[in-house]
């Protein structure tokens, strides 16, 4: 949308044109007339753009239309009542154009082209300064400009009453764009018919170049108001950035016989809006218009909003039974009104009765299978199901673990929740979630002839083959491989160091190991572990002592 701000390619036509005005009033030589085709080859290509913008923008209008009738179908018809008048005006001032060149070079001129086109390079007669006068002015002050000049008025009182006020730079600039006031004559004495001041005593090419600029001014006033009708289908609905899953059952209890019946749809939500959620007593309004207002009672208290955009409602319930609850949703919309929705809800207070307990521990391990009982006291296994957040549970057993659930949680440092529901006598009841917090597994210490710091005889300590990781006082026996270590043994005071890939010492380590004396210390460091849960883990050093 331009809003009365031009290109610099528009800029420079307009200097051009008003250089070029001055100097013919000056009576400048032909040179200066023959510059006014290039100034109009300009304005008919700036034509040409709005044109196919605004092709584009009625096509938009085509598309919101047949995806939505009721919101964006009167919009559309708006746009095409704009189309037809500025091609009414677009298509007379091309008129008065191919009238004025047929009147001046004949029907057989160059000039003139196929789908009332003009070349304006092809006028011969490009200095004639009778013919425009008599067509637009005439002789009694009654030629065709005056009408041209009440169909700008005309098409300008239209377009501001189209946009209707909901774009106050977009009006404004409409009336810059098309102004017909009656300018300041030359001598600054008095005010100059519109007229005259833009046609008399011109000659034919400079004519022509203020119609083909008066053509530019419909499309982009065109332009503007196609915009802000476009910006309309939209303005007063809410706009969204997160979309969630949601089911809503008609109840959480299904009696033995009956159907058991969930809607489920995605709910959107928009995480920058300030949007409020009182719950408690509401009242209710319908407007003239047939809109419903509803209007939180003095009780109601306001929800936190989370992150994603989402109210969260927490309430301890301090009997069972069936619970009724309810509010009112209050949100801007992109216009500045305010929208606001009713909403009720109900849910059941059961007794818990439900036993969750880690087998070998109380703590989920992440990477490894944790082992988990479930049971609820007088219902089969065969009737619960067992969800959990933060990772996945699923039936099995763990080795000799007597466990009937296995649990793998997902991330570190964020509890786990399971959650049981069972079928009792035909009603699905879901218990409170049971929370286990999530942890990494321990790192293992490094062993070397079953120590890891002390004393140890050289015997003893040439004949070792590995160095094992060991994990000791945990709930599970976890295996973790060495996967790389090194051996530095200092020698008349210079450091030998010998690596090895794995966990298996090297011939040159072992050489090392055997040529060390009573006193001396054997340093083994690097050394690099990977457990059950596939991440490799750095493990402290060993440091011994020969005997």
């Amino acid at each position: 949308m331009s809003k009365g701000k031009e290109t610099p390619r528009q800029k420079m036509i307009g200097m051009m044109y008003l250089i070029l005005t001055a100097m013919l009033a000056l009576n400048v030589s032909k040179e200066a007339v023959e510059a006014f085709k290039k100034v109009d080859l300009s304005l008919t290509k700036t034509t040409a753009n709005y044109i196919k913008k605004n092709d584009i923008t009625y096509a938009a209008f085509d598309v919101a239309a047949a995806e939505n009738p009721e919101k964006a179908g009167a919009w559309k018809t708006k746009a095409y009542d704009v189309k037809a008048r500025t091609d009414e005006i677009y298509n007379y001032i091309q008129d008065l154009k191919i009238e004025i060149i047929t009147t001046a070079e004949g029907t057989e001129s160059e000039a003139l082209l196929a789908d009332n086109q003009i070349d304006v390079t092809k006028v011969k007669r490009i200095d004639d300064n009778n013919i425009p006068s008599e067509i637009l002015i005439g002789a009694n002050q009654d030629g065709k400009g005056n009408d041209l000049k009440a169909l700008i008025e005309d098409y300008r009182g239209f377009l501001v009453e189209t946009i209707d006020g909901k774009d106050i730079s977009a009006e404004q600039s409409i009336l810059d764009i098309l102004n017909t006031d009656d300018p300041q004559n030359l001598e600054g004495t008095g005010t100059e018919n519109w007229v005259n001041a833009n046609f008399q005593t011109l000659p034919l090419v400079a004519v022509i170049t203020i119609l083909s600029k008066m053509q530019v001014d419909v499309r982009n006033a065109e332009t503007d108001v196609l915009n802000v009708l476009y910006t309309q289908i939209d303005a007063g609905s809410l706009r969204f950035n997160k979309i969630i899953p949601t089911v809503i059952p008609n109840s959480t209890y299904v009696m033995q016989g009956n159907e058991y019946e969930a809607r489920v749809f995605v709910a959107a939500t928009d995480t920058t809006q300030d949007m409020e959620i009182f719950v408690g007593p509401y009242t209710s309004k319908t407007n003239a218009d047939g809109t419903v207002t509803y209007e939180p009672g003095s009780q109601a208290t306001k929800l936190p909003i989370d992150e994603s955009g989402v109210g969260i409602y927490r309430v301890r319930p301090g009997s069972t039974g069936e619970k009724s609850w309810g509010g009112v949703i209050r949100m801007k919309a992109p216009n500045g009104t305010i929208r606001t929705y009713g909403f009720d809800s109900k849910y059941s207070v059961g007794m818990p009765n439900v036993v969750v307990s880690p087998t070998a521990m109380n703590v989920f391990y992440q990477g490894i299978q944790n082992p988990v009982d479930i049971s609820v006291p007088g219902v089969g296994s065969d009737k619960l199901t067992v969800r959990m957040t933060n990772g996945d549970i699923k039936r099995g057993k763990y080795k000799d673990y007597r466990g009937e659930y296995i649990a793998e949680p997902r991330t570190v440092g964020q509890n786990a929740q399971v959650i049981v529901s069972a079928n009792i006598n035909g009603k699905v009841q879901t218990f409170p979630p049971v929370e286990f917090r999530v942890r990494r597994l321990p790192d293992p210490e490094a062993r070397f002839a079953n120590m890891k710091e002390g004393n140890v005889l050289r015997s003893v300590a040439a004949a070792q083959q590995v160095v094992t990781a060991v994990l000791e006082n945990f709930e599970f026996d976890l295996t973790y491989t060495v996967t790389g270590f090194t051996v530095s043994v200092n020698d008349k005071g210079f450091e030998i160091t010998a690596e090895s890939n794995n966990n298996r010492l090297t011939d040159k380590q072992k050489g090392l190991i055997a040529n060390l004396r009573a006193g001396q210390k054997l340093i083994i460091e690097k050394i690099k572990a990977v457990g059950p849960d596939g991440r490799t883990r750095d493990l402290n050093p060993i440091i011994l002592k020969i005997n």
